[in-house]
C-alpha cells in the first residue's frame, strides 16, 4: 500500500516542461539565464522526490504535492543562486575599520566618479597634454606628494605588496636591519621576516622584543647592509618595559652610513587624529619630515580609501622600482586609481575629509551625535512593543583594521535582551536575515553599536526585528 501511495506522489510531482510553462516561471527567464532556471527546477522536483521515498505511513497520509509551492521554491532557488556572494551588510559591531566587513568604506562623494571611470574609456595609460602612451601612476602622484611632502609616488595592489616591492628593489641580495620588537604579523598569517625573505633581502634582527637601542642598529651594520628598516606596531602593543627607535633617530644614523631608512607604517594616516581625542598615530607627513627615504602604508583602513599599498619618497628609489617586473605584477586598475584619487582629494580641505570620508566620521563621532543616533533608534525598536527588555546604554567602539589595538572609543548602544528566546539565536536570526545585521552578544545583551550603523540602516533593523516577532 506504502509503495502504492508513494507512486501516486511521484505522478503527481510536476515535469520539467510543466513547469516551465507556468507564467512565473516564463517571466524570470525573462531576467535570469535559462540554465539556472531549469537546474533550480530540477534540484526542487528532486528534493521532493527523495523526502516522498523518506516518508513512513504516518507521514504519507499527511504528505502533500503543492504544484505553487514548487514553483516558489524553484523562483526562489533561482535568485538565490544568481545573487552576488559577497552581500551588504549592517556593521552594528562599533569597529569602525572591521577586516572582516570590508575595511574602510568609500564615500558616497565619489560614486559618480567612479561609475564613469568603470563604464567609459579614459586616459588611464595615455597622456592626453602629449597625444602618447602614459603613465597610470600619474594620476595619483601631484596629489598625494602635496600631501605628504614626498618626492615620488608609486601605488601597488596593497601594503603588503609595497614592503615586498621596496625590499626586492632596495636590498635583494643583502641585509635589512630591523628591530626584533618590530617583526610584526600582519594579517592572515603574512609576517615581516616571511615578506623580507620572499623579497629576496636576508633579515639582520637587532634588539630585544621589548627594547631596541640605537646603537642596536650601528652595531649590525655592515658591508652587506643595504636598508634600516622600521615597523610601526600599528596592531599589537609592548607596554612596561620599552624602547624603541624613533624614525627621526634612524633616519640620522641612515645618513651617516649612506644607508637608505625605510618606514613601513602600516595604516598610514594625513591628519592627525590626536586632535580629535583619538590616540597619536604618526602621520605620512611626519615620517618624511623626519627623513625616511621611504614610507609605505595601506590606501584602506585609516586612510578611508579602496586596498591599495602607497609608495612615497625619494624620487631615485621609487624611480627604481618601477623599473622592477614585479611592479605589473602588483599594478592597480583603474578603479582602484579613482577611487584613491577622489578619495585623497578630500585630503586637501580636513573638515571636508572628516565630514565626507565614512571613516574619520565614524571615529571623530562627538558623544552628542552618538547620543542623538542611539535616541533615534531607540524609538523605532520601541514602537515595535517586542517582548524584550530595549535600553539605550554606554558603549565603546574599537578602530579596528589592525589600527590602535588598545583603543577603545566611548559611545552609545541599544541592548537587546528577549523575554522568549535566547539572545544566542536572536543574534543568529539577524545575521542571517536578509539585511544581514552583524552585532555584539556581550552580558546576556543583544548590543547595537550606533556608531557604525548609517542612519538608513535603523528602518532595516527595525523591519528585521519585527519579522523576527520577538
Amino acid at each position: 500500500m506504502i509503495i502504492l501511495n508513494k507512486k501516486k506522489l511521484f505522478a503527481m510531482l510536476p515535469s520539467v516542461d510543466e513547469m516551465l510553462s507556468d507564467t512565473r516561471i516564463e517571466d524570470i527567464l525573462k531576467d535570469y539565464p535559462r540554465s539556472l532556471v531549469l537546474e533550480s527546477i530540477r534540484e526542487v522536483i528532486d528534493s521532493k522526490r527523495k523526502l516522498i521515498v523518506g516518508l513512513d505511513d504516518e507521514k504519507l497520509e499527511k504528505f502533500t504535492i503543492e504544484f505553487d509551492e514548487i514553483v516558489e521554491s524553484s523562483l526562489e532557488s533561482v535568485k538565490i543562486k544568481y545573487s552576488l556572494s559577497l552581500k551588504t551588510v549592517v556593521n552594528a559591531t562599533g569597529t569602525v575599520i572591521h577586516t572582516n566587513l570590508g575595511r574602510s568604506l568609500l564615500s558616497e562623494k565619489i560614486k559618480d566618479d567612479l561609475w564613469h571611470a568603470a563604464s567609459r574609456y579614459s586616459n588611464l595609460e595615455y597622456d592626453l597634454e602629449k597625444g602618447e602612451r602614459g603613465s597610470r601612476y600619474s594620476h595619483l602622484t601631484e596629489t598625494i606628494k602635496r600631501l605628504t611632502g614626498a618626492e615620488d609616488v608609486l601605488v601597488v595592489n596593497n601594503n603588503a605588496a609595497a614592503v615586498l616591492l621596496v625590499l626586492s628593489t632596495m636590498a635583494k641580495g643583502g641585509e635589512a636591519i630591523v628591530s626584533r620588537g618590530e617583526l610584526v604579523e600582519v594579517g592572515g598569517s603574512f609576517r615581516i621576516p616571511s615578506i623580507m625573505s620572499l623579497s629576496g633581502a636576508n633579515l639582520v634582527e637587532v634588539g630585544a622584543t621589548n627594547k631596541t637601542h640605537l646603537k642596536d642598529y650601528e652595531h649590525a651594520i655592515t658591508e652587506e647592509t643595504k636598508v634600516l628598516m622600521k615597523v610601526h606596531t600599528s596592531n599589537y602593543r609592548i607596554l612596561g618595559f620599552t624602547q624603541s627607535i624613533e624614525i627621526e633617530e634612524l633616519s640620522k644614523l641612515g645618513k651617516k652610513y649612506d644607508i637608505p631608512v625605510i618606514e613601513d607604517l602600516g595604516s598610514g594616516v594625513f591628519i592627525d587624529l590626536s586632535k580629535y581625542g583619538l590616540s597619536y598615530e604618526p602621520t605620512v607627513l611626519d615620517s618624511i619630515k623626519q627623513g625616511a627615504d621611504i614610507v609605505t602604508f595601506s590606501g584602506d583602513k585609516m586612510l578611508g580609501g579602496p586596498q591599495a599599498g602607497i609608495i612615497v619618497g625619494k624620487k631615485k628609489y621609487i624611480e627604481k622600482m618601477k623599473k622592477n617586473q614585479l611592479t605589473r605584477a602588483l599594478r592597480v586598475d583603474k578603479l582602484t586609481i579613482c577611487a584613491l584619487e577622489a578619495t585623497l582629494r578630500m585630503y586637501l580641505d580636513e573638515d571636508k575629509a572628516i565630514e565626507e570620508i565614512p571613516s574619520l566620521k565614524m571615529l571623530t563621532y562627538s558623544i552628542e551625535e552618538l547620543e542623538d543616533k542611539a535616541d533615534k533608534l531607540y524609538k523605532k525598536i520601541e514602537e515595535l512593543n517586542l517582548d524584550a527588555t530595549i535600553k539605550i546604554e554606554d558603549g565603546f567602539s574599537q578602530v579596528g583594521g589592525g589600527s590602535m589595538p588598545l583603543e577603545t572609543i566611548k559611545s552609545k548602544v541599544i541592548s537587546i535582551t528577549p523575554s522568549n528566546i535566547n539572545v544566542s539565536l536572536l543574534e543568529k536570526k539577524l545575521r542571517l536575515s536578509k539585511s544581514h545585521i552583524i552585532a555584539r552578544v556581550y552580558d546576556n545583551k543583544y548590543i547595537l553599536d550606533v556608531r557604525t550603523i548609517f542612519e538608513d540602516e535603523f528602518d532595516i533593523i527595525a523591519n528585521e526585528l519585527k519579522n523576527i516577532k520577538l
